[in-house]
């Protein structure tokens, strides 16, 4: 199983794709609640350069507050990390896939609410 939902978006402009993204995980439900820029993080605490890395954390609130209802302590895992970088080929979108990232978790009932956002991530994704 997979960890990630991906999709490479060829010859793409950053900021172009990070717009975009922000816009398909709007209409998928999700907010941005943290951003963090990896590249900028990297260069400022190692002094290492490396391409344009951004992760941001997206959550839906409805199903964040049923996952929570159901497992107080999943919260460790929130919200979703959606990354963006730039390699030679483009510009990567990737989801955390909750599915996979909950699989450590017996609860049926969340992995149900799990494969609900899945479905929605993949959709923004898809919509990049």
């Amino acid at each position: 199983m997979g960890y990630t939902i991906n999709r490479m978006i060829a010859g793409a402009d950053f900021a172009d794709v990070d717009a975009r993204t922000r816009k398909a995980l709007g209409d998928a439900g999700f907010g941005v609640l943290t951003e963090i820029d990896v590249q900028q993080t990297m260069k400022k605490k190692l002094d290492k350069d490396m391409s344009t890395y951004r992760i941001l954390g997206a959550c839906n609130p409805e199903m964040a507050y049923k996952a929570l209802e159901m497992e107080p302590r999943v919260g460790a895992m929130l919200p979703c990390n959606v990354i963006l970088r730039e390699t030679p080929e483009g510009v990567e979108v990737s989801a955390v896939d909750p599915v996979a990232s909950m699989s450590a978790i017996e609860n049926a009932e969340l992995h149900e609410v799990a494969s609900q956002v899945r479905e929605r991530l993949r959709k923004a994704v898809e919509q990049v």
